[in-house]
């Protein structure tokens, strides 16, 4: 895909098109298979390489240190507690650098992508927190808590709030920060042909060598009638994508029946239902694909188009 932006087919949801199998090939790459249960998702890693790998126990370190860094739904993780008001927590690299992407991307969108909309999506249903009556008095008492530019980091890299109830929200980047890291992993050990997916995110390098082919993954149809069909296939070639959608996570208010997406604009505060249905984002690292991949829901189309032509290494699938 070269400066590729089309808008007629929906899609979400990133299924891998091939066959996840434990294979030792006669041509003398062995093809090392990882999969599990991670961060509330599954994962699935490809390595191949000329020797079988033995790195479960790096990959679970992994997991580990982002769930204990950045993991809302884990009452002592380091973002729980600050969001509780505990002002002594220093963060770890893992953290500041989420804190650093977070701020490009709140920058580059003018505010669309903003992980202190935690309070937010708390509010609406989506989150591990209180779920509230929403009006349009209670998102203005909210919006109180919202913008990134209310924290900032401390020398001594603690996090300071402007409003003490303020609270973060890094799940629509950690995802693709944690497939960075388990890149970055394999990285190290200089590994050249791998394909790393976690609950949808991916990013390939090299190439399926054993077949002699690029990494081939597919965007999956969400008008298939519940059924996997793919809608698009892209290579992915030392690359990172991830996408967003409102198809699946919505939810129907008991009372009124109305029903609400989980997509927040964090210039309003309430829930956005835009002309935009999914957006999937190619970029070099999964961290900057996952948060626009985000951004894109909340903004307009035209707004989105506009920040892409601007954005010249990102290329996106937008419906």
């Amino acid at each position: 895909m070269t400066d590729l932006l089309k808008y007629k087919f929906p899609c979400i949801g990133l299924l891998l098109c091939f066959l996840l199998a434990v294979v030792s090939c006669s041509s003398g790459y062995h093809k090392n298979i990882l999969a599990g249960e991670a961060l509330g998702t599954t994962y699935n890693i490809t390595i191949i390489t000329t020797e079988t790998m033995e790195i479960q126990n790096e990959i679970d370190s992994v997991f580990r240190a982002v769930n204990k860094s950045m993991s809302t739904y884990l009452p002592d993780s380091d973002i729980s507690r600050i969001n509780r008001g505990d002002s002594t927590i220093v963060v770890d690299t893992m953290f500041r650098e989420v804190m650093g992407i977070s701020e490009e991307v709140y920058e580059k969108t003018q505010g669309y992508f903003d992980p202190t909309v935690g309070v937010l999506v708390n509010a609406w249903g989506f989150g591990p927190g209180q779920e509230m009556v929403m009006d349009s008095s209670t998102v203005d008492s909210l919006l109180v808590y919202v913008g990134f530019n209310k924290i900032a980091l401390s020398q001594d890299h603690t996090v300071l709030k402007r409003q003490p109830g303020i609270s973060l929200d890094f799940n629509a980047v950690a995802k693709g920060y944690t497939i960075d890291r388990l890149a970055a992993v394999l990285d190290k050990y200089n590994v050249q042909d791998y394909l790393i997916e976690l609950g949808g995110e991916l990013v390939g390098k090299g190439g399926n060598i054993v077949n002699e082919k690029p990494w081939v993954v597919g965007i999956n149809d969400p008008q298939a009638d519940g059924t996997s069909s793919i809608k698009l296939k892209i290579q992915l070639t030392n690359r990172a994508m991830a996408s967003s959608g409102n198809y699946r996570k919505f939810r129907v208010d008991s009372l009124s029946g109305r029903t609400y997406v989980h997509t927040i604009d964090p210039i309003t505060g309430f829930t956005k239902n835009s002309n935009v249905l999914s957006a999937s984002v190619i970029a070099n690292s999964c961290a900057i694909a996952d948060a626009y991949a985000t951004a894109f829901m909340a903004m307009d189309l035209d707004e989105s188009v506009k920040l892409l032509v601007k954005q010249r290494e990102l290329e996106a699938y937008i419906i």
